[in-house]
This record gives structure tokens, sequence and C-alpha cells, in this order.
């Protein structure tokens, strides 16, 4: 059975409650602070375990409080990681305020050991054909060039979050198979405007960003999915649900989509699955233990 592979980040989310976002300049009042184990690689990796695939985290944390926390929680999600102990850095720390009016976030992340994960720890790993790899910007662009250049020797599928936003290199795009990300992430790498209510917007800036072989999916919140593949867009509505938080929405997709590929599933019922359980976690506080399990999902496929 092929397995999710994730190289990505470890944080320990700051999670603070507020009636609004501030301004710039401007102080407003919270009215609860929680801490959530989470990070983006993190966070696709516990999606991925709790819907039923086999999962391995490859990553980095400090020796603190913080990083023990998020190994005890790694391993009670059944996430097999390969994690390695910086002595240097403390672990990674994200800063998020969640309007409790619209359930939207701002997020501000600091990488701690994350930004010391290297070509050689991430290649260590056995990979197989089949296997499902998956990155985002949380650790630096060489370890993920590396990782997705040892996977694609041997036949996996390569998937790709570029968030926090930059720009992606050729020499990473290249080893890209899914790439998955927002309508802000995706007008930042078209370079175009998108408008998540006007679909022309939105296949328009795919389209330019589209390479041979490349899959395209595109994350429009509680408007659901585009997605380019194989020449065919695909759109998938979205699920009205009651957000309470949307922290963690995008990874829960990203990890829930890696976990139906391993399991066979079509490209567009990878894509229907995801969907839900994204939905499913917005409904819940926290971002890695928002995630669902797959019984949850399955009744409402």
């Amino acid at each position: 059975m092929s397995k999710v592979i994730i190289a990505g980040s470890i944080n320990m989310d700051i999670v603070v409650s507020t009636k609004v976002h501030p301004k710039v300049g401007e102080t407003v009042l919270g009215s609860d602070l929680k801490y959530f184990p989470g990070g983006k690689g993190a966070n696709q990796a516990v999606a991925s375990a709790k819907l039923g695939a086999e999962t391995i985290l490859i990553g980095k944390v400090g020796n603190d409080p913080f990083g023990k926390q998020l190994l005890i929680f790694l391993q009670e999600q059944n996430v097999k990681t390969q994690v390695s102990i910086e002595e240097k850095m403390a672990t990674g720390t994200a800063i998020i305020a969640v309007s409790e009016a619209t359930a939207d976030n701002t997020i501000v992340v600091v990488s701690g050991a994350n930004s010391l994960l290297t070509e050689q720890e991430v290649t260590k790993v056995q990979f197989e054909k089949g296997d499902v790899l998956i990155s985002q910007f949380e650790i630096h662009v060489s370890t993920i060039i590396a990782f997705f250049r040892k996977g694609r020797e041997v036949g996996t599928i390569n998937i790709f979050n570029p968030a926090p936003m930059q720009s992606i290199p050729d020499e990473l795009f290249e080893l890209i198979d899914v790439l998955i990300l927002n309508e802000t992430e995706l007008s930042s790498i078209s370079g175009l405007v998108v408008n998540i209510s006007n679909e022309e917007s939105i296949t328009t800036a795919i389209k330019k960003i589209q390479k041979e072989n490349l899959s395209v999916v595109v994350t429009l919140g509680e408007k659901g999915i585009i997605a380019f593949h194989g020449g065919e867009v695909m759109p998938v509505p979205g699920r009205k649900v009651q957000a309470v938080d949307t922290t963690g929405a995008g990874d829960c997709f990203v990890g829930a989509f890696g976990a139906s590929m391993v399991e066979g599933k079509s490209f567009l019922g990878c894509l229907k699955f995801a969907n839900i359980a994204a939905s499913i976690s917005v409904t819940r506080k926290g971002a890695g233990s928002s995630m669902p399990y797959l019984e949850e999902v399955t009744p409402l496929i």
C-alpha cells in the first residue's frame, strides 16, 4: 500500500479570538487565548493519518516544551514521525487572530526550527513508486526541491501547496504533479486579478500557469473548488456549514487529497472527499486538532 510522506513545518499555534481584526496601529481586545498543534506540514499529516492513510512526517522542532508537546500529539494521531530535535533554535510558532464574526483569520508565522530542516534529512526516508509526497513553503525551497526530486526518481506523486506565498522557481515547478492553492496564491503566481465569484477569472489564471502534466486545484473556501486536470475543468461546489475557525482548512484539504490519492480514488473523487473533510474542519477550533476522522467524512460522500 502506498503512503503519504510530508516534508514540512511543525508549529505551536497561539490563537486569540477577537470581535474584529485590528487595523494598522489599532489595539483591540481579545476574548480567548488557546494553544493548538499546528504548522502546515503537521496539519496536513494529521489530516492524512486520521483519514486512514499511512503517513510519515519529516520535520524539525526545538528542544523546548512546545516541541515535546507537538511530538506527543503527532504520535497520538498515528502520524509516523521522522523529526529531529534542534538545539540552536526554538520550535516554530504561529500567532493567529480569529474573527468571532466571520471565522476568518490572520496569521504571523515564526519558522524557528523549521527553517533548519535540511536536504539530507528529507531524503533519508525510503520512497516507493505510487507514494504521495506533500510539501509547502514553510521549509526552505532547496529542501523541497531535494525532497520532490528524489520522489520523481522513483515515481511518486508530488503535491505542492505554495503557502506562505512566494514565487515558485522553475526548478521546483517542474517537479510538481498537483499544485493546490487558494485564490490569493493563484492571483500572485499568475499575475492576474482573481475573483472567487467569477469562475472565468479563475480558469483564465489557471490556464496562464498551466504546464504539461500539471494538475491545478484552487480552493475557494465556502464556494468550493475549481480544478484543472487532464485538460478538463472540474468545479466542486462548497458545503454550507457553520464555520467557527477556518485555520487549517486548506491544510485539511491537502492532507485529505493526498490520503485519497493513495487509496486510488479518481481525481474528481479526491476533490470531493477533500472538500467534505475541509468543510468539517472549519466547524471546530484549532488546526491540527480540528481534522476529521474517516468515519465522519465517508457518510457525507
